[in-house]
């Protein structure tokens, strides 16, 4: 492909770009995540104003600011509705609260965590979340016996060390994305029966979502997902991903920590050197540290200790660790949990996770460029008509497809 198209694809869209809706937000979202706040605010009221809301749209989202939890799961169904009339009542709803929780930073000061947990499959995500949930919520103790102690690697050396035993109480919202069939576009949405016991604790809120297909281990909705679980008052979100491999990144954009899942034995030292998601990894947990699989999980925990040596670090004052967890038996995780809470304070006192969330909103808006762009394409007069002809050009060999993608760019920058 021409080296220069990239370029000319962003020359020719710029004036298309500036066009939509959301769009001038850009300049006001590059400022810091209060003006973008405000300003989409702006944007969305232009575009369903107070009149126009409906009385119930008002009064359930009051009640979502209550931590009422059937409103928060009403309004996370109309965002993600593809109908245009419930998605804009969707989208009214998430306004208010990212007006919300911006007023609730700036009057106290205290922030909301979000961590994604991703891994491959069978890694013992599900298990995993459940059993922190459980004891994050206070219906769980942490460990059966106080004096109980962990067990980390130390350069093949195991070295035991006392955990002190976390007290808070946090209110939990799990978002588990599930894969959809690509070919018939429908999901199981299974992970919630893997968390029976946290699904009934009046303390969580799990919200199980299909990928959709889209690329990364996420739902489309996932962003404003968490936003509308905070402002319920869950100060904790843990997002679970599909568990696709490598490529798994796009939740690291959405949250604050990036937890990586693996079993025991999986893989030697050089799969953990390995570009992609293990780079993106905040924290390394490996899972089901138990029984007949001990002896593994510290063989590859040490392994992939060496491993991050290697690599460059994503944050300047972070460094990853390798944590050894038994969901089943809960051992590991007042470790894993005094970890977390050390990253949050570390990152609240430099403004790190400030400076976190003003790229993650820049990341976001841009996402929503590129899906405002593809479906003001898709719809564009000009390009519906031509489209079809195009296509069997481009399958009978008679039209490269480069130059038939610049044809159709030529006609979507064009006026109706």
């Amino acid at each position: 492909m021409n080296p220069l198209f990239g370029l000319q694809w962003s020359q020719t869209l710029s004036p298309v770009i500036w066009k939509l809706p959301l769009f001038p937000s850009i300049r006001f979202g590059c400022r810091s995540p209060g003006a973008f706040v405000r300003h989409s605010v702006r944007c969305y009221r232009s575009y369903l104003p107070d009149n126009e809301v409906p009385e119930q749209i008002k009064e359930m989202t009051e009640k979502l600011f209550q931590g009422d939890r059937r409103s928060l799961s009403r309004s996370i169904t109309l965002l993600e509705s593809t109908n245009p009339l419930r998605r804009r009542e969707g989208q009214y709803i998430l306004s208010q609260a990212m007006n919300y929780l911006h007023e609730q930073e700036e009057s106290s000061g205290r922030y909301t965590l979000r961590i994604g947990l991703s891994g491959p499959p069978g890694a013992g995500k599900s298990t995993f979340i459940e059993s922190l949930g459980c004891r994050l919520t206070g219906t769980t103790p942490w460990l059966k016996d106080p004096e109980e102690t962990t067990t980390e690697p130390d350069e093949g050396k195991k070295k035991a060390k006392p955990v002190p035993i976390p007290t808070d109480k946090h209110r939990v919202a799990v978002l588990a994305v599930d894969p959809s069939s690509y070919a018939t576009g429908g999901s199981l949405l299974a992970d919630k029966t893997r968390m029976f016991e946290l699904s009934r604790d009046p303390n969580a809120y799990i919200r199980p979502t299909p990928s959709g297909g889209n690329l990364g281990g996420v739902a489309r909705s996932t962003n404003e997902t968490v936003l509308l679980c905070e402002a319920c008052g869950y100060d904790l979100v843990l997002v679970e991903t599909v568990g696709v491999g490598q490529s798994e990144t796009a939740v690291a954009d959405m949250v604050d920590l990036f937890v990586l899942i693996i079993p025991p034995a999986g893989g030697d030292e050089y799969q953990g050197i390995k570009r992609g998601i293990v780079e993106y990894a905040d924290i390394v947990v490996v899972n089901k540290a138990d029984g007949d699989l001990l002896a593994p999980a510290h063989r590859i925990a040490i392994e992939y200790n060496s491993a991050l040596k290697y690599q460059r670090r994503r944050r300047p004052n972070w460094r990853p660790e390798v944590i050894l967890v038994s969901s089943y038996m809960g051992t590991g995780l007042p470790a894993f949990w005094n970890r977390v809470l050390e990253f949050k304070a570390q990152h609240i006192a430099t403004n790190e996770l400030q400076s976190i969330r003003k790229e993650q909103m820049k990341v976001w808006m841009w996402n929503y460029i590129k899906e405002g762009v593809w479906d003001q394409f898709r719809a564009h007069p000009k390009v519906r008509l031509e489209l079809a002809q195009v296509e069997r050009q481009v399958e009978a060999g008679e039209l490269a497809p480069g130059p038939a993608a610049e044809q159709l760019i030529q006609l979507f920058s064009q006026t109706s």
